[in-house]
């Protein structure tokens, strides 16, 4: 039959400790010819902490692992008996339906956006309501007209003495009412 791709269900916040556990047991129990890559997709997100950038990874598909492997009843039995894993998605309980090769294509090139350029952790929405938090303007409400994810800033308007005003921010210096 091949290889194909296959999703497991898993204990969210557990994808990566099953994913370990998945390579260390096809490894032990010397599977690797009925397996290829186990996955759990993830992408870089830029947070702002105290002002300062950090890079976090942000799961694509909370509590799901993507595993390529041959479907026979052994390779079947490692990943089912895997601990926090409850099963495979899709088809029967003991015949699980592999996914499309479209989707797995899909999957992948999220994969390759997110690594080639971290999405902010926030995302802001033109005419959305803000509070700005640090600088000349704490405290007052803001309204977004602009946005810009590369350099982490927003053009806002600031209603001061009854007058809209412009002024540009970081994402740092505001928070979502």
């Amino acid at each position: 039959m091949g290889m194909r791709w296959y999703v497991v269900h898993a204990y969210s916040g557990f994808e990566k400790s099953v994913q370990k556990a998945l390579k260390e047991k096809i490894d032990r129990l010397d599977m690797a010819h009925l397996f290829g890559q186990v996955l759990v997709p993830v992408e870089e997100v830029m947070e702002i902490k105290n002002g300062k950038k950090t890079l976090t990874e942000r799961k694509f598909y909370p509590g799901y692992v993507f595993v390529e492997m041959d479907m026979t009843d052994d390779s079947w039995h490692l990943v089912k008996s895997t601990p926090k894993v409850t099963g495979f998605i899709g088809g029967s309980g003991t015949k699980p339906m592999p996914i499309p090769a479209k989707e797995v294509e899909r999957m992948m090139q999220q994969v390759q956006e997110g690594v080639e350029k971290p999405r902010p952790k926030v995302l802001f929405e033109v005419g959305e309501s803000l509070r700005v938090t640090e600088g000349p303007f704490a405290d007052f409400n803001a309204t977004v007209e602009d946005v810009d994810y590369d350099k982490s800033r927003l053009k806002v308007s600031v209603m001061i003495f009854g007058r809209a005003t412009p002024v540009d921010l970081e994402f740092s210096q505001i928070e979502k009412v």
